[in-house]
């Protein structure tokens, strides 16, 4: 039976955009596919959804017309993966692999095929993602619009000029693990300041959740909401000037900018 999109890569960015397609009744799991080779992965996905149709490698007439496959592989076998895509007749693929432009995909693709680039982070396993997309030479609105509705089953999408893809990678698809950075810091420093951990660590998570929620309901800007919680002369202010000494800023600043050129990097 041909599907409705071929998941190339059942790790975890694959394995948790099947289940937020499925989740948002985009489509049942016998209209979605997975391309894994290894055994044990492709034994634990058709038992997580059952009527998935998992095979080991992309075969002709697997993806039906209209349809089209999502990259989700490592960057050493892109390259590989989208010559067996190409010779299976997809001609759609929406590729979420870091660093590797649309050009350097299509040239290893068939002539005319159309590429998606996109850059996930990893809230998507909660459903919470932050992507953001281009389209390569051959893609057209309708491919855009057709990238959009998969990638919205695992959070909120935004399009962009592929020259903005490496800083996205750099700032949400990188973003994450800066949280958890911080989020390791601050239950340290609880744990420092004599609480225990557990309390240490639901304190640091709900403020972290809570203060994210703020940000988005009211839509107020973040130097907004951090000078309403920084009273004159009070204990926050003698945090944030501890931070400003230490040039906190300036290192998320850095952070980005570093990882902004490892990415590029990663597509010459």
């Amino acid at each position: 039976m041909a599907v409705k999109l071929l998941v190339v890569g059942g790790g975890k960015m694959g394995s948790a955009l099947v289940a937020g397609l499925i989740r948002r009744h985009w489509a049942d799991p016998h209209e979605l596919g997975v391309v894994e080779p290894v055994p044990e992965r492709r034994a634990a996905l058709a038992v997580q959804h059952q009527g998935l149709i998992v095979v080991e490698a992309p075969e002709p007439g697997l993806v039906a017309e209209g349809g089209g496959a999502v990259l989700a592989v490592k960057q050493d076998v892109a390259d590989s993966a989208c010559r067996a895509l190409g010779s299976a007749g997809v001609t759609r693929i929406i590729s979420i692999v870091a660093g590797l432009t649309t050009v350097r995909l299509e040239s290893a693709l068939p002539d005319g095929t159309t590429v998606i680039r996109a850059m996930p982070n990893t809230p998507a396993l909660v459903g919470a993602g932050a992507t953001a997309m281009s389209g390569g030479s051959h893609a057209r609105a309708a491919d855009l619009d057709w990238a959009d509705q998969v990638l919205s089953a695992v959070g909120v999408v935004v399009r962009l000029p592929e020259r903005h893809l490496d800083a996205v990678t750099a700032l949400s698809g990188s973003g994450p693990a800066y949280f958890y950075l911080v989020a390791e810091a601050l239950i340290e420093a609880g744990v420092h300041a004599g609480l225990p951990r557990e309390i240490s660590r639901t304190l640091v998570v709900e403020t972290f959740f809570g203060s994210a929620k703020l940000l988005a309901e009211t839509g107020e800007e973040p130097e907004v909401l951090r000078a309403a919680v920084t009273s004159p002369g009070g204990t926050t202010a003698a945090g944030i000037r501890a931070l400003e000494a230490r040039a906190v800023r300036s290192a998320f600043f850095e952070a980005v900018a570093s990882a902004t050129e490892r990415s590029r990097n990663l597509g010459r």
